[in-house]
């Protein structure tokens, strides 16, 4: 129903109440048809869920398969290792994805909410959620509105509704009948749940409770949207299955080969059995796991909280951030930033409700009379650096006292003995201030209204006729600063006869004209930078506000966002349009204004279906819905709803638009670094692949066993791929252009390469093995510590695919040579000390591993070679 649209009487009636409410009898009959007045909450995930949800990845799925086929074949140490690799990627990815919900709970409010309301025909003071339609709650300054209602007294109310419709500036309200049909902000005589009353009082009736409440709309839309899957996700999807086909495929080959050679059937099952432990690279979901753990750990520290492991790296691939305008671009706090009086523009500095700051260029002369007045005639105050009231009034007073003048010791020389407050038929507010025995109205309103209402001006401390000629200059004024967004007032006075009748009619009359202040909500000042930043990164920022097209325009000017032939095109212009055309302007246009909950959904589903990965920003009631759609919601720590923050992936701690910036380098250099060490594995895995698929064709006995596989894969191999996680990020990486979504993890050539590798590492490691073949544990036991050295060198490779080691530094990441001596020593002791008999292996003397360490340093020597031959081509 359009309540707007109805009389009170009519609502009254509708709701069978009254001007005195309802009874306690009546209240608890309604509780039982409409329900508590609460906003239902998505059923948490218990801890469990969370603990189970990370064995859903194919790779961990295709470790529970190795397991039970080395228990099959009774390797129970295998089985062991295999499992204590699994359960620990589960722990980790679990203690994070944990604490991150936690965090979350401590970001919110944990005050319960409280109403007065009339039942019985007498004020009652009741928690809020047992409200029902038909209460009629009483509403004061400074209150949060505690469901929706139908104003059926104002005096002077104004509600702050950017948390719900993105309006920088508070809303009027009143009692009258709105005509057609009228969107969210313009129902001047609704209060919405969940806005702030900033200025005045009045009483409501309540049309609506709980879920039917425009919040609950919201939090409705939310639940409809599925659980997002990330880029990373879908990537080591295909990378699981492609891995078990071919684990699959070489041990079918493997198995079937040796059986029709007439090999006992227990022989090839343990050799397909090594080969499988071979192909799977058992460390890689625990190393990409501890990865996103350390990087969510340094977001935390840049002031982003990650809810979920996987979303870090989604940023990396982010080349599209839709943002709101109001707290998340801007301060959400009104600022004077320019005053005309006495013939002059007077620009005034600072930010926010600060009262540092300047009149630039001007003496107090110039400013000091109209500044008293904004001060004189104005409701709000400014406490201890608190402040209380509505922004626009709060603004006044800030810049008032730039200028070293308080209301409070103002009113001490002009007490107030009467006031006409400001209503949204008036557009003005008049107060009667006595100073030295001598009476006078200061006025402020609507730049037009005040003028007409004018017979002078003040200028240079003299009184001069208004004329058409001067009206009409000073209202063009007020057009040229509302052109640049500025919210205009107009100031003036009059010098009241003593015997004067107190009315509107009289007091606001023949008043004088003394000029003009221009507020705005700021931008962030941190905000120019990270969107040229964006921009440099091949990151298109836009803006999507509830706010007018006029400001939406400025502030994405002044910000860099936009240039001024650039198209702001309002939420009316795309109603009801096709996809089509949507998709056309989505594409073409940066700033949307007067958008819905459901436009900012559209144009989210528009980006996506055009294959972008979207992040979402915001900290309204009105965003959550969008910020759910999205592939990254980022909601804000400090002045974000609940509701914003549960529909997030992510939270700025600080709510500054820069630390998104920070993120997505941040995401960037965590993909980089996983495409590193998969590489590395993978590599390495390749390997070890090669030389028993090779010794089998060749009629050689096993060179590796599936336990000094299972080392290799879990241990020497874990310690310097998790060091890769941490390598530094490569210069210009916020220079180039975000990856697609949709991307595959390795190009052809980075296939070609890590066959590459493989081969080397098989050859060398054949060739070892086939000198000391005479003495099969002896021969193993190169194989096994070459085959491990070959992957210490082959990690210095994967630091860069271009630039040699000696370019980008040998010590430039110190956790990787900590993780390669560690990686060697362990290997040393497993081979010299009662260890040996556990991987089944013996001693080597000081010429096997000095001839171990030659033959293995090859892969590096070759890759370096190439490196320096493929940099000199790309030169010439």
């Amino acid at each position: 129903m359009n309540y707007y649209n109805y009389s009170v009487k009519r609502i009254f009636d509708e709701l069978k109440t009254s001007e005195k409410g309802i009874s306690t009898k009546q209240a608890h009959k309604r509780i039982e048809k409409y329900g508590l007045n609460e906003i239902k909450e998505k059923k948490k995930i218990s801890p469990f869920a969370i603990f189970l949800s990370q064995f859903k990845s194919p790779l961990i799925i295709i470790l529970f398969v190795a397991i039970a086929a080395t228990a099959l074949i009774g390797e129970y140490t295998d089985v062991v290792l295999i499992s204590i690799i699994v359960l620990f990627n589960a722990v980790f990815g679990f203690v994070q994805e944990y604490k991150a919900e936690k965090s979350i709970e401590a970001l919110k409010k944990l005050s319960s909410l409280k109403a007065t309301v009339l039942r019985n025909g007498k004020e009652q003071v009741i928690d809020a959620k047992n409200l029902v339609p038909g209460d009629i709650i009483l509403l004061e300054e400074g209150e949060k509105i505690p469901a929706d209602a139908r104003v059926i007294e104002s005096i002077s109310m104004q509600t702050h509704e950017s948390a719900l419709t993105g309006e920088s500036t508070s809303v009027s309200k009143n009692t009258d009948v709105l005509k057609g049909k009228k969107d969210i902000a313009s129902q001047s005589n609704i209060v919405f749940s969940g806005t702030v009353i900033s200025k005045g009082r009045g009483k409501g009736v309540v049309l609506r409770t709980g879920m039917k409440t425009e919040i609950g709309k919201i939090a409705g839309m939310m639940d409809e949207e599925k659980e997002k899957i990330t880029p990373l996700q879908k990537t080591f999807g295909n990378l699981g299955k492609w891995i078990g086909i071919a684990a699959l495929l070489i041990c079918s080959i493997i198995f079937a080969l040796g059986i029709l050679r007439g090999n006992p059937l227990v022989d090839m099952l343990v050799n397909a059995i090594a080969l499988a432990v071979a192909a799977i690279p058992e460390g890689l979901p625990a190393v990409v796991t501890i990865t996103l753990t350390l990087g969510v750990t340094r977001l935390v520290k840049k002031n982003a909280l990650m809810r979920k492991l996987q979303s870090v790296e989604t940023l990396g691939c982010t080349n599209v951030i839709c943002t709101d305008k109001t707290g998340t671009l801007t301060k959400d706090e009104m600022t004077v930033k320019e005053i005309f009086a006495n013939n002059k523009t007077i620009n005034v500095t600072g930010h926010g409700y600060s009262k540092k700051g300047i009149f630039v260029d001007s003496t107090a002369d110039d400013y000091e009379f109209l500044v008293k007045i904004s001060a004189l005639c104005n409701n709000s105050a400014v406490h201890e650096n608190k402040t209380f009231g509505d922004p626009t009034e709060t603004a006044l007073l800030v810049c008032a006292l730039k200028a070293d003048i308080s209301r409070e010791n103002l009113e001490q020389d002009y007490p107030r003995i009467y006031e006409i407050p400001f209503d949204s038929d008036r557009k003005m507010m008049t107060t009667v201030n006595e100073h030295k025995g001598k009476k006078f109205a200061f006025s402020k309103g609507a730049p037009k209204i005040i003028i007409e209402k004018c017979s002078h001006y003040y200028e240079e401390g003299k009184l001069k006729k208004l004329d058409k000629n001067k009206k009409e200059e000073f209202l063009e004024k007020n057009r040229e600063m509302a052109s640049r967004a500025l919210r205009v007032l107009a100031m003036a006075y009059r010098e009241l006869p003593s015997n004067i009748k107190y009315s509107e009619k009289e007091i606001e009359k023949n008043l004088v004209f003394v000029g003009f202040t221009g507020m705005i909500d700021p931008p962030r000042p941190e905000i120019k930078q990270a969107i040229a930043l964006c921009r440099r990164a091949g990151i298109r920022v836009m803006m999507l506000t509830g706010d007018q097209r006029t400001t939406a325009k400025a502030i994405a000017l002044q910000i860099g966002l936009i240039e001024k032939d650039e198209d702001v095109v309002t939420g009316k212009e795309i109603m009801g349009i096709s996809d089509s055309k949507l998709d056309k302007i989505v594409n073409e246009v940066n700033v949307f204004a007067r958008i819905s909950p459901k436009d900012k959904i559209s144009i989210v589903d528009s980006l996506k279906k055009q294959g972008n990965v979207v992040a979402m920003t915001g900290d309204g009631v009105n965003d959550a819905p969008a910020l759910k759609k999205a592939d990254i919601g980022i909601a804000m720590g400090i002045t974000g709803t609940d509701v914003s923050k549960e529909a997030s992936d992510m939270i700025l701690t600080d709510d500054n638009f820069a630390s998104i910036v920070n993120a997505v380098e941040e995401g960037r250099g965590i993909y980089d670094n996983i495409k590193k060490f998969v590489e590395y594995l993978l590599s390495c895995n390749l390997g070890e692949i090669l030389v028993i698929f090779i010794a089998m064709i060749l009629g050689f006995p096993l060179p590796l066993i599936a336990v000094q596989i299972l080392w290799i894969n879990l241990v020497t191999d874990g310690f310097p791929a998790l060091a890769l996680g941490v390598d530094p990020k490569e210069p210009g990486i916020m220079e180039r252009n975000p990856r697609k979504k949709n991307s595959a993890i390795f190009s052809r050539s980075n296939f070609l390469r890590m066959f590459f590798v493989g081969a080397i590492m098989c050859i060398g490691t054949l060739f070892v093995f086939n000198l000391y073949i005479e003495d099969l544990a002896y021969a193993r036991t190169m194989a096994f510590c070459t085959i491990m050295l070959f992957q210490m060198f082959n990690v210095l490779n994967c630091r860069s695919e271009k630039n040699s080691l000696f370019r980008i530094g040998v010590f430039s990441n110190l956790y990787l040579v900590g993780a390669i001596i560690l990686s060697v020593a362990l290997q040393f002791l497993v081979v010299h000390t009662p260890l040996s008999n556990f991987f089944k292996v013996v001693p080597l003397s000081f010429t096997g591993w000095i001839y171990a360490f030659a033959v293995s340093s090859t892969v590096f020597i070759i890759a370096e070679i190439m490196k320096l031959l493929k940099n000199k081509v790309a030169d010439d």
